[in-house]
């Protein structure tokens, strides 16, 4: 799947910044959209206030409030207004955001239109149906339309970023798309019946915190990264719910992390591990680079870490042309599975 971009890019910043405009000024149509294509999303939890903007939504805007009060559109619309604030905030939010920092949370650049389409997206992900273009463009008001290409790219890039899925194109003809865990996991933290949303991309962080620290990560180095992004072990998180709920009881209880005491510590000290299920689902070299596209890097750059998952990579290879060779058909086994997804319409 590649979108190709016709515009320059000032041109198309200034266009696509009035499309945002137009999208908050008419965001009840877009309620209204959302509705017909029966789009619901979790509320916004408890316990995480001061970095829930919803105080910030305007009353004039009371007719999108199934839309507002999600907590993608939420985050989405206060980046929005990031502009309007002083000149001296700009300069604390420059230097804060020098450092690089991973994309759990909507980054800045998210807008309203963007967050629209991963509302849809994430229904259709929850439905087990795939989603077209024609699904997209409903949520979209007409102006726009010809900067769908531009809007669908970012809205993926969030989707991968925050909650660890691809999105795949199944019918290219048709611009037909499936929602699909990344890196090979199988796991996206959802109970059967609930309004949640995917939780692996807290997963792949968390991996690859303990990556980068050679395979072991301390429990205070795991949650300092976590709170760079705004998860914080004593607050419930918006989108992810209880943080230290879910990585230290609910990944563990699924084999993707190890969560031990470290021995002769006082006070008792954790560390986090890779789990049996990690290491058969995904590879170190998945987990590098997704992290470089968190880090806006080269794999390579993680040194040591990137020469181990390099051999590790060998290794695979290795493994996966002497099983073939073993075969009597000569492929591996499970290579006719086919996805339990629907097919498009």
């Amino acid at each position: 799947m590649s979108l190709h971009q016709k515009n320059p890019q000032g041109s198309q910043s200034q266009h696509l910044q009035s499309c945002s405009e137009t999208q908050g000024l008419q965001a009840a149509q877009i309620s209204e959209a959302l509705a017909k294509s029966h789009v619901s999303s979790p509320r916004l939890m408890p316990g995480n206030s001061k970095e829930s903007p919803a105080a910030g939504v305007p009353s004039t805007r009371e007719g999108a409030q199934g839309f507002l009060s999600s907590p993608v559109a939420i985050t989405a619309t206060s980046s929005s207004r990031s502009g309007e604030r002083s000149s001296g905030h700009k300069e604390e939010e420059s230097t804060a955001q020098a450092a690089p920092r991973p994309a759990i949370v909507p980054i800045p650049s998210m807008r309203v239109e963007e967050a629209a389409l991963m509302e849809l997206m994430l229904l259709k992900y929850r439905m087990k149906e795939p989603v077209t273009k024609a699904d997209m463009l409903k949520v979209l008001i007409p102006v726009c339309e010809k900067h769908f290409s531009d809007i669908f790219l970012k809205a993926c890039q969030h989707l991968e970023g925050m909650f660890g899925l691809d999105v795949k194109a199944v019918d290219p003809r048709n611009h037909c798309y499936e929602l699909v865990i990344s890196m090979g996991l199988t796991y996206d933290g959802m109970l059967s019946g609930e309004e949640s949303v995917p939780k692996t991309g807290v997963l792949i962080l968390v991996l690859g915190v303990i990556l980068t620290k050679g395979g072991c990560a301390a429990e205070r180095e795991v949650w300092k990264v976590l709170n760079q992004v705004g998860i914080h072990a004593e607050r419930v998180h918006p989108l992810f719910g209880d943080p230290r709920e879910l990585i230290t009881n609910d990944l563990v209880k699924e084999k993707y992390v190890e969560y031990r005491q470290v021995a002769n510590r006082d006070p008792a000290q954790f560390e986090f591990l890779w789990g049996p299920r990690a290491y058969a689902e995904t590879t170190k070299m998945k987990v590098l680079q997704s992290l470089a596209k968190v880090y806006g890097v080269e794999p390579s750059a993680f040194g040591s870490q990137y020469e181990d998952a390099l051999r590790d990579e060998e290794k695979r290879a290795r493994a996966t042309m002497s099983a073939t060779a073993a075969s009597p058909s000569g492929a591996p086994a499970g290579s006719s599975a086919k996805s339990s997804r629907s097919s498009c319409p």
